[in-house]
């Protein structure tokens, strides 16, 4: 059986890098060569706040890498051929992606369209793919509108360009890192407000912009107990509510039912957008930025080799002064 080299999740908050089986593929699947994966924020919480148990240590080698680029080595369906350059976007059960080779159904490859930038720009087309389709869900009007969004993450930014292609007037963004709100206004950002535990500053930021009324939609892309109520905190009447980020908790998330009682607000949650049937809006997403559309030139902050796995999630997670999208070569 091939080998080759794959990061495994050992124990919480612990990436190795080791020898491992190739999966080896089976009919409509293909083999795709690894050449640069990304860091997805849903990562992080896989890793430092893990919801497995115990016995669920060691992970899967490659598990939960989900976003690459890479050239097709196998195939075993008629509609990708060898050779070809596709963006991974494998979903569950399939997401393996931080390995020197991944296995995946052929569905799950967006042959990659000509290009003469970097490679590392349309792999942020996976990240950019699942915004477009979590407000395709929603089918919100954003027109003349103030959004908030809560996370300027890779998701957090694309959400802010995205509102603002829309039509919205205002984007408010929050986040603990100094470097993602500096860059933030690069991707359509009004206010950058740092972010504290008890969402006092956001809160001020969204009043003070909407002559008190609160925001007309608010976008969760952070996943955490705090975020998630000041989503509901500075939501404004009739508003609507987007939750992006992956739960840090299995356990229940209190929140003031009354508050999103009485501000009848219309709220829903984003998963699974590999799911969508014609994949239309990671298409979208490539054919935007291969036509430069969108600037996503300066996202990708750092390039780290496969066998640093451990540092580049540290680096990610921590919010270092410099860090924005942190990737893996092979």
């Amino acid at each position: 059986m091939k080998k080759m080299r794959a990061a495994r999740l050992v124990e919480p908050h612990k990436m190795v890098c080791e020898d491992a089986n190739l999966y080896e593929p089976t009919k409509g699947q293909v083999v795709v060569r690894n050449q640069m994966a990304a860091i997805c924020g849903s990562d992080l919480h896989q890793v430092f706040f893990t919801r497995r148990a115990p016995n669920d240590f060691p992970g899967l080698p490659g598990w939960p890498g989900h976003e690459g680029v890479g050239e097709v080595v196998e195939s075993y369906d008629e509609t990708v051929r060898v050779g070809e350059r596709v963006l991974t976007i494998p979903g569950g059960g399939f997401q393996r992606g931080f390995a020197d080779y991944q296995t995946l159904p052929a569905s799950w490859c967006l042959k990659l369209p000509d290009y003469d930038g970097p490679e590392e720009d349309l792999l942020m087309a996976q990240q950019f793919g699942t915004t477009i389709f979590a407000l395709r869900r929603g089918n919100m009007d954003f027109i003349g509108k103030t959004v908030a969004i809560l996370g300027q993450g890779s998701a957090g930014m694309f959400f802010a360009w995205l509102a603002k292609k829309f039509g919205a007037e205002k984007v408010i963004v929050s986040d603990l890192s100094p470097a993602r709100l500096k860059q933030s206004p690069v991707f359509g950002s009004d206010i950058s407000v740092l972010g504290d535990p008890d969402g006092k500053a956001i809160r001020e930021a969204v009043l003070d912009s909407s002559d008190g009324r609160g925001a007309d939609i608010v976008i969760e892309a952070v996943g955490r107990t705090e975020t998630i109520r000041q989503a509901i905190d500075i939501a404004g009447y009739r508003s609507n509510v987007v939750f992006f980020g992956l739960p840090d908790t299995n356990r229940d998330v209190p929140f003031n039912y009354a508050q999103f009682f009485m501000k009848q607000v219309q709220m829903y949650g984003v998963v699974d957008a590999q799911g969508e049937e014609d994949l239309k809006s990671f298409h979208t997403a490539l054919d935007w930025i291969s036509r430069r559309e969108i600037d996503v030139s300066k996202m990708v902050s750092h390039k780290l080799p496969l066998e640093s796995i451990d540092q580049a999630l540290i680096l990610a997670h921590e919010r270092d002064e410099d860090a924005l999208k942190v990737t893996l070569t092979f």
